[in-house]
């Protein structure tokens, strides 16, 4: 049988063809940054691969998100769902688990549990704070990566060996855009991704990684590169000699995000629920209009908004960035 992998072999050796197979990888976030990671650690043979997400396939999606198709944005599939379609047939070799879930500290510590290396391909830094903290705690890797417009950066974080991200937030460049306000172009997304997927398999084949963190912007030609070894705080919170994990904390909140690139909120309830859609469903038969449920999600229209309930209690509500807003609907729904 021919070796799928025989030219990665050639650089990496058989041997790190062999830790890359035993390896186990989880992927938090499946939209441009974590569909090319997957798509590219599949077909290198990662041997098991964790995905999450929270969301589900939608059109605008489609210009750079790899692993999605437009019968995916016709079905609303979660992505989570989608993508284990797609790598699946990539390689089916790969063992995939796949979870339809927002990453919270209620759930993280198991998400990561026994994983070799965490790669980020979150949208907003509440969700990376959460990965950072029980990261450091179980002392495994974690690859930084983000992009908007034409500019992304990436960096690795190696549990007492460099900086963590709570570390580095100060001196991490900052932009006053999103992908929301000014958009993302797909070739960023490939250059961050290439060297996310570059650092983890220099981890797990043991190779040394530079503690250094890139930022490119690719439509500009500009590049640059700072040593984070220095920068590690003394008292942080996080990686320092007193480590409380402040972000693995619960407030029992209510927890509101504007969704990146859509005018949308979404709400998370403080503790998972196990919701029956179907008898939510006929529950609101009436009450909303447009009231579309599968096996993951319910759709619905009500006061022009649509709404999306995913069976652990979140819902994502379109048509506004106000989160009161989100909320009264939320409520008015289903209580």
């Amino acid at each position: 049988m021919t070796n799928r992998y025989v030219k990665q072999e050639l650089f990496i050796g058989t041997a790190g063809q062999l830790k890359i197979q035993k390896a186990h990888a989880i992927i938090i976030g499946l939209g441009a940054l974590g569909s090319s990671v997957a798509e590219m650690l599949v077909r290198a043979g990662i041997g098991n691969i964790t995905i999450v997400d929270r969301d589900y396939v939608e059109w605008s999606n489609l210009q750079r998100q790899i692993l999605y198709t437009e019968e995916d944005a016709i079905k609303k599939l979660p992505k989570a769902i989608a993508a284990k379609n797609r790598l699946q047939q990539i390689n089916s070799k790969v063992k995939i688990n796949r979870f339809i879930t927002d990453v919270t500290n209620f759930n993280i510590e198991e998400l990561i549990k026994d994983k070799t290396v965490i790669l980020d391909a979150t949208d907003n830094f509440e969700t990376r704070m959460v990965v950072n903290d029980a990261a450091i705690k179980h002392g495994i890797p974690f690859i930084f990566g983000a992009c908007v417009a034409s500019y992304g950066l990436t960096f690795p974080i190696i549990p007492d060996k460099t900086p963590c991200l709570h570390c580095l937030l100060n001196h991490i460049p900052t932009l006053n855009m999103t992908c929301d306000t000014v958009g993302v172009i797909s070739p960023i997304v490939q250059l961050i991704t290439a060297y996310q997927v570059t650092y983890a398999l220099q981890l797990i084949t043991n190779y040394e990684l530079s503690p250094s963190l890139q930022s490119f912007d690719i439509w500009k030609n500009e590049k640059s590169e700072i040593n984070i070894s220095q920068l590690k705080n003394i008292n942080c919170p996080t990686c320092g000699p007193e480590r409380i994990f402040p972000f693995l904390k619960n407030d029992g909140q209510m927890k509101t995000d504007i969704l990146c690139g859509r005018d949308a909120i979404q709400l998370r309830v403080t503790s998972p629920k196990n919701i029956s859609l179907k008898d939510l469903a006929q529950r609101l038969v009436g009450y909303v209009n447009d009231l579309i449920v599968n096996p993951y999600l319910l759709s619905c229209t009500y006061e022009s908004h649509r709404v999306v309930l995913f069976k652990d209690g979140r819902a994502i509500v379109h048509g506004t960035k106000e989160p009161t807003i989100a909320k009264d609907i939320y409520n008015k729904i289903f209580g």
